[in-house]
């Protein structure tokens, strides 16, 4: 029993000094931060800079000129208004689900049935008012707008999706029925976004145009402002849905920096392209007509792809591959075929 007891305790002895030297366990890994990175202070106080001097170099505009936010009294202002105000809705809804986590419940009809449930009054505005003096819909504004929304976005969830997947590794994992690898729910989201988003861009640069002597000071302001704010609109949707678990990125660094910058790209032509659409003063780019406007969405959408593209080989260098499906149900937690 001796000789045991002392074998044991030089065992135990034995144990404890090479529990000693051995290296500590690994501690264990640190959440991955979903807010931004330091850098993009720089980033917008740069922005900001930039704008400040080009405002103290401007000049007053011409006597008799109003300054304008929103349009002169008539269609356009009536319809801005409203999409403002609307914008309030949708997003104090979206604002609920996400704080209250109501998408761990929604399956991909439920997901549909609330980005089409807050899609539909935008559209249905419309259609409803079509008729209300005899006025065909190519010649309202709130039709116009919507129909170049809608086929804008359409053209950025069909294709463009495809380069955040590629480039950016981004994933869309929530159950949905898709269209080319991309959650229906998206096409119909994208409608009230865009929707809000132009018009919001539509103040600033009215009051750019309106508010300073003409000239190229007022010009190289009017790009500035385009640029800031295509930067900075593709930012806050980055940084508003980084705690929705389901679209995620592979490097969110890299989602936030690049790809603010990436999808930027979307806005550097729509906002200018859209913010001509019946504006007073502005040479017509979409024609007459619904047919006008329709071609005019296509060409900025043309255009879009071909600047991404463009990037995505000087930058990323990442090959292009698009691998979706007509149509294909997935469940929560997969991305879909591509």
């Amino acid at each position: 029993v001796g000789i045991a007891g002392r074998n044991a305790l030089a065992q135990h002895m034995l144990n404890a000094i090479a529990s000693l030297l051995s290296s500590p366990p690994p501690p264990p890994p640190q959440p991955v931060s979903k807010l931004p990175p330091f850098e993009q202070l720089y980033i917008f106080a740069a922005l900001i800079a930039g704008l400040l001097l080009l405002l103290a170099a401007q000049r007053p505009p011409p006597k008799g000129t109003v300054a304008r936010w929103l349009p002169a009294p008539g269609e356009k202002r009536v319809y801005e208004t409203w999409v403002l105000w609307y914008s309030i809705v949708w997003m104090g809804a979206f604002g609920v689900i996400i704080a209250l986590e109501l998408y761990e419940e929604f399956t991909a009809a439920t997901y549909f049935l609330v980005c089409g449930g807050l899609a539909a009054p935008l559209v249905l505005r419309e259609l409803a008012r079509g008729g209300a003096d005899g006025r065909p819909l190519g010649e309202r504004h709130g039709a116009r707008a919507q129909l170049w929304i809608a086929i804008f976005g359409f053209i950025g969830n069909y294709w463009y999706t495809h380069y955040f997947y590629c480039v950016l590794r981004a994933r869309y994992t929530v159950p949905a029925w898709r269209l080319n690898d991309v959650p229906i729910c998206m096409y119909l989201a994208t409608h009230f976004y865009f929707s809000s988003y132009h018009v919001f861009a539509n103040l600033a640069l009215r009051r750019v145009a309106t508010g300073f002597a003409p000239g190229n000071l007022r010009t190289a302001l009017f790009a500035y402002v385009v640029c800031a704010l295509s930067y900075a609109t593709a930012f806050m949707e980055t940084l508003t849905i980084s705690h929705f678990p389901y679209y995620d990125f592979e490097d969110r660094h890299m989602a936030y920096t690049l790809g603010s910058a990436f999808y930027g790209i979307y806005f550097l032509v729509s906002f200018p392209v859209y913010y001509a659409l019946d504006e007073p003063g502005n040479t017509p780019l979409e024609g007459t007509g619904l047919r006008g406007v329709a071609l005019s969405s296509l060409g900025a959408g043309m255009l879009v792809l071909l600047l991404l593209d463009l990037t995505r080989l000087a930058a990323a260098g990442a090959p292009l591959t698009i691998g979706g499906k007509l149509w294909e149900v997935t469940p929560k937690g997969l991305a879909g075929s591509a």
